[in-house]
């Protein structure tokens, strides 16, 4: 088989969790193959590693059905320069992360250029909009799945995939034992620790950092120390106006890991932080709060009864999720110190939390990931 000098791979990432799972994947890429050219949408992480973008990052941290209708124009627009961009340039492959609103019509654009598609961490079709099933069969080649069900769901269609591992079994290290952790961030190390982490994207922090804020006036501050993640992806000014005049916090900005392990609970926004926290082992409450009216339209649409992903994967109610109304700062610490108060309520979700860890270990997606890509290149370049 006659192989190129110099492969042309396309990207779209539109999220800062995607980006930090690409980086790895990327990487690992440039290692194997050492003759790739990356364009395409991403973060710093995937800039890092030679992507060269096309649009800013950050204006694709958009989510929910009314959020994503405000910024509609901006992604028509996107979809018109990538199709030009695909009719002027020869790609030997897409990789697509996650992302599916425009993922998939991006797919679809794509596939009829003649660009093999590689999917990598699938639409969430098992959760709602299961027709996306059908558009992955038409538009892609190949499905790279990081839940372990994922891939016996999408056989059941005979669409070519595989289950490549969780990124996060990659990303997870620590740095920090907790009396440096407690040193750099000038913590008291005979506090218990509870950790707040309000989301990675502006309209999450809006809505979710009051009400957290909220919460954590609620613990004995004697006895316990309040910690506030900060993501990079977060508007700096907008997040430090709001934790203005509270005093009897601690932002921590950088070394999450280490923040979820040493913390004796954490209180999360929906998303991938819930499950890195439920992979290092620490009990926590879920949370999320959308727009009301993505909230209505999601419970129509919704077809699971699980919003958290570690309650996902292990299919069983193991931590607590308070939705829209529920989510009330009453109600987030007394969930919280029902954990905290009943030692066998503790030990179970540990336990449970370890099983999922054992679940997300057994494959590397930058072992996997290459091995994929050789077979897309080799069979369609």
């Amino acid at each position: 088989m006659i192989r190129k000098e110099r492969y042309k791979i396309f990207w779209l990432v539109g999220e800062s969790s995607a980006d930090l799972h690409s980086e790895l994947v990327m990487k690992a890429l440039n290692d194997k193959f050492g003759n790739l050219t990356h364009i395409g949408i991403g973060g710093p992480r995937m800039q890092r590693q030679g992507l060269k973008t096309l649009f800013p990052f950050e204006k694709f941290a958009v989510m929910g059905f009314v959020e994503v209708v405000k910024h509609l124009f901006f992604f028509l627009k996107v979809q018109r320069k990538l199709g030009k961009l695909f009719s002027t340039e020869k790609f030997d492959l897409a990789i697509l992360v996650d992302y599916p609103g425009l993922n998939l019509r991006i797919a679809k654009m794509a596939d009829e250029m003649r660009i093999p598609v590689l999917y990598f961490i699938c639409p969430q079709f098992w959760a709602w909009k299961h027709k996306r099933v059908y558009q992955l069969k038409d538009s892609v080649r190949y499905v790279a799945c990081i839940l372990p069900f994922e891939e016996e769901l999408l056989k059941i269609h005979n669409i070519n995939c595989s289950y490549v591992g969780h990124p996060i079994a990659e990303e997870i290290t620590f740095e920090l034992d907790r009396g440096s952790f407690a040193r750099f961030f000038g913590l008291d190390p005979n506090k218990k620790w509870i950790g707040f982490f309000p989301g990675s994207r502006n309209n999450e922090i809006t809505k979710m950092l009051p009400v957290f804020l909220q919460t954590a006036q609620k613990w004995n501050q004697t006895e316990y120390q309040m910690l506030f993640s900060k993501s990079h992806s977060v508007n700096h000014q907008l997040y430090m106006h709001l934790i203005e005049g509270h005093k009897n916090i601690k932002l921590i900005d950088g070394y999450n890991y280490e923040m979820m392990k040493y913390c004796e609970l954490l209180i999360c926004t929906s998303g991938t932080v819930t499950l890195e926290a439920a992979y290092i082992g620490t009990p926590l409450v879920i949370c999320y709060k959308g727009s009301y009216l993505s909230y209505l339209i999601g419970r129509i649409f919704v077809r699971i009864k699980h919003i958290g992903l570690p309650n996902i994967v292990l299919d069983a109610d193991i931590l607590p999720e308070l939705i829209q109304g529920e989510m009330k700062p009453d109600n987030i610490y007394k969930a919280g110190m029902q954990i905290l108060s009943d030692p066998e309520k503790n030990a179970q979700i540990r336990k449970e939390l370890f099983k999922l860890r054992a679940m997300l270990s057994d494959k590397h997606p930058s072992q996997e990931m290459p091995k994929i890509v050789r077979y897309l290149l080799d069979t369609y370049g």
